[in-house]
C-alpha cells in the first residue's frame, strides 16, 4: 500500500481530538475513521504516483466542492462514487487547503453521528 507517511501525519495533526480516530489500511491506501465512520483517506494515483486525498463530504455538497481546486469525481471501482472526492496536491499542498478539505469531511461526518443518535 502506498501512501505518503508526511501527508498521514499531517492529517493526523488535524484529526487530533476530533473523536474516536481510528487508521485503516484499505482501498490501496490509509483511510481515518472518525467516530467509526469513513472521513478522509490518502493514497497515490496510479499513473502519476502522486498523493491524493479521498475525501467523504457527502451528497449534498458534492456538486459544489467538485468545482473546488484540484478536486474531482472520485472513481475508484470504476464509477463515480457520489459524495466522495479525490483531490491532487495542488488542492491540499497549503496548509488552509488542507484544513478547508479535513473541515468539510469532518462536517458530513459530524452529520452521520447525529443521524445515528436520532
Amino acid at each position: 500500500m502506498a501512501y505518503s507517511e508526511y501527508l498521514a501525519d499531517r492529517l493526523r495533526i488535524r484529526l487530533k481530538n476530533k473523536g474516536l480516530v481510528e487508521e485503516r489500511k484499505m482501498m490501496g491506501g490509509l483511510i481515518f475513521m472518525v467516530n467509526s465512520k469513513m472521513c478522509v483517506g490518502i493514497d497515490k494515483e496510479k499513473v502519476t504516483q502522486t498523493d491524493r486525498l479521498m475525501i467523504r463530504v457527502g451528497k449534498l455538497p458534492y456538486a459544489e466542492l467538485l468545482g473546488s481546486k484540484g478536486s474531482r469525481a472520485m472513481d475508484f471501482t470504476g464509477r463515480v462514487m457520489r459524495g466522495f472526492l479525490y483531490v491532487s496536491p495542488e488542492g491540499f499542498d497549503s496548509e488552509s487547503d488542507l484544513d478547508f478539505w479535513i473541515s468539510k469531511a469532518f462536517e458530513f461526518n459530524q452529520l452521520l453521528i447525529q443521524e445515528k443518535n436520532l
